[in-house]
């Protein structure tokens, strides 16, 4: 495994230690009730040689992100690593420290925090910059900005980032949540035969999720801004990494932030936990933007995961390869798939040049060309492979029935995949075996091989997120569904949504069914906010719309209450409208809250 690559290269050891101040000791960082919310030392095992449980290309990897501390990337600017999947960079201003992308849990952050003043000084923090919308780059927020945007301080975002933050980590926030237990592996035990990455970085923290809105948009390519005395310069890149996203140049640092769009690993078009599907075809061309559009106005690039790289020449080479590297799966699953090759068809078949392959950063630790290359066939066509056959297919249960009578039955079926994994074709005996587990869920044989099966198909892949998924699959077909411990819809992260956001999540958990006949009007006049809130309850689905609060409707609801937006926070978590002013039938509140669901926090992946 791995023996073609170039292991003899040694220069992303030798970024990864440059610049080191020191470390955090020890690297464990807890909440206020004592519980541990990462623990980089777990990962102290890294320090021998690659064992037969994981692939050599991925333990190096690992051994990279695991490094640990605070690092000098240029005069005045300093990064945090290996204090979650994340890094946070720091920006010496002229009173301050302007924070870039704050971890994602608060107690991470408040120990990035603390461990670069411990070595630079107590400064205050004078900015807050997020470099796009995925939790793992704004969740700490509040654990460098306690009392939030109040003390005066400007935070920075690229247009749409609190619409993308929402609909991403709270609409399908619990969905997403859950899949996240398996892609970073975080409830594995970590150890050679358990996590040991996530490619990205080690894996996830486990603190408090915050959020302080931004206070200054980013709305176009060439905004500069000057925070602190900082003069930054902003590259807008929507749809690549993340919907709302941006790279930027720190022009008298000759220093550029690449944010995630540019790290040392194959991305995801399609993250495994799930998301909304990336644009290969526009990401590539936003990095060969950034080439010509930062010119030569740098001496070093760094991102929010990963180490830098230092001299233009080499940054432009990075940024060449992995530009070639997006536009190429891209246009090549466009080819194949206009030849009438169906997404898993196209990501047997398909294969980076040589330059790419050989090159450690354009592998596969994190993103993988295989659900890279479906994701892009998704993107243009769906799901639907154009095969009617595929069209109304059963469900997995009732088609897994049918395929293990096809079988011979329970033992039949089990003996054929034993027989499968004997032969070394582990992705067939997992197919078939997945099959008997959905239709016999108590089969402990059936459960136990395709653990077996998992464990040796994570054990041997070079993608962190893939090793993740199989053994944690593994772990759940053995002990049950493991929760996750983020919490996205906390009271913090409500906090920072618009009104509007707020509805929307109450929207998408109204048991339609059970509200089909149910026909309610309620209106929230916010009086902090100055504008009403029409709720609609009709065929089940919930709506909403806003208007001026001194703009009379036509027709009255039949119930209106009058609140700030701190008190709907309390009516929305189910507490009485205490404070508030009521019109009307207060009967409809419990009404409409009746038909509202919890999500199951840890529902079945593996098992039906």
């Amino acid at each position: 495994m791995g023996s073609a690559l170039p292991f003899e290269d040694t220069t992303d050891i030798e970024n990864a230690d440059r610049g080191f101040v020191g470390a955090l000791a020890p690297a464990v960082v807890k909440a206020t009730d004592g519980r541990t919310v990462y623990d980089n030392d777990a990962y102290a095992f890294l320090e021998g040689d690659c064992p037969d449980t994981a692939h050599p290309s991925l333990w190096r990897q690992a051994q990279l992100c695991a490094r640990q501390g605070l690092y000098e990337v240029t005069d005045g600017i300093y990064q945090v690593r290996g204090l979650d999947l994340s890094n946070m960079t720091l920006v010496e201003g002229e009173r301050g420290v302007v924070v870039i992308d704050p971890l994602i849990s608060a107690e991470t952050a408040a120990a990035a925090l603390a461990l670069y003043r411990e070595h630079r000084g107590d400064r205050p923090v004078t900015g807050l910059i997020y470099t796009h919308s995925h939790g793992d780059h704004f969740g700490g927020a509040r654990g460098v900005l306690p009392r939030g945007a109040e003390e005066g301080v400007p935070v920075l975002a690229p247009a749409g980032f609190m619409e993308h933050a929402v609909s991403e980590n709270v609409y399908a926030g619990n969905a997403m949540t859950r899949r996240a237990v398996f892609m970073y592996g975080d409830r594995l035990p970590k150890g050679p035969e358990g996590q040991i990455s996530a490619g990205l970085g080690m894996t996830t923290s486990a603190g408090t999720i915050t959020l302080v809105p931004p206070t200054l948009d980013i709305t176009r390519t060439g905004q500069e801004e000057t925070v602190d005395g900082v003069r930054i310069v902003f590259q807008l890149t929507p749809g690549t990494e993340a919907p709302a996203e941006m790279n930027f140049l720190f022009p008298d640092h000759r220093a550029l932030c690449l944010a995630e769009n540019a790290t040392h690993t194959m991305h995801n078009i399609l993250t495994l936990r799930g998301a909304v599907v990336r644009d290969a075809r526009i990401w590539a061309r936003y990095l060969d933007e950034a080439i010509h559009f930062f010119g030569d106005g740098y001496d070093v690039a760094f991102a929010s995961h990963h180490w830098p790289t230092w001299g233009r020449e080499n940054v432009v080479e990075f940024l060449s390869a992995q530009r070639d590297l997006y536009a190429y799966l891209h246009d090549q699953t466009l080819r194949l798939l206009n030849s009438g090759l169906t997404g898993p068809e196209i990501a047997e078949e398909l294969e980076l040049p040589p330059a790419l392959e050989n090159a450690w950063h354009t592998r596969g630790y994190y993103g993988s060309l295989s659900h890279n290359v479906k994701a892009v066939y998704q993107r243009y066509l769906g799901w639907f492979d154009g095969n009617v056959a595929t069209l109304w297919e059963h469900p997995p249960v009732e088609q897994a029935k049918r395929y293990v009578d096809i079988a011979g039955g329970p033992e039949q079926a089990l003996a054929k995949a034993r027989a499968y994994a004997d032969d070394g074709d582990l992705r067939f005996a997992a197919t078939l075996l997945n099959h008997l587990v959905f239709a016999d869920p108590d089969n402990g044989d059936a459960k136990e091989t395709l653990a077996g099966v998992y464990d040796t198909l994570g054990q041997g892949a070079e993608n962190g997120t893939w090793r993740n998924f199989y053994l944690t699959a593994a772990t759940e077909l053995r002990h049950g569904p493991i929760p996750a411990t983020l919490d996205p819809t906390n009271p913090e992260m409500a906090m920072a949504l618009t009104t509007g956001m707020l509805l929307d999540s109450i929207a998408i958990r109204i048991d339609g069914p059970r509200a089909w006949h149910e026909d309610l009007v309620i209106d929230l006049v916010l009086t902090d906010e100055q504008h009403r809130h029409r709720l609609t309850l009709h065929n089940g689905a919930l709506t909403h719309r806003g208007t001026p609060a001194d703009e009379q409707p036509k027709t009255p609801a039949g119930l209106t209450l009058t609140l700030t937006k701190a008190q709907l926070l309390g009516v929305l978590a189910g507490k009485d409208p205490d404070g508030t002013t009521t019109n009307g039938d207060p009967a409809l509140l419990a009404r409409l809250f009746s038909y509202v669901t919890e999500p199951d926090k840890s529902f079945a992946v593996v098992t039906p």
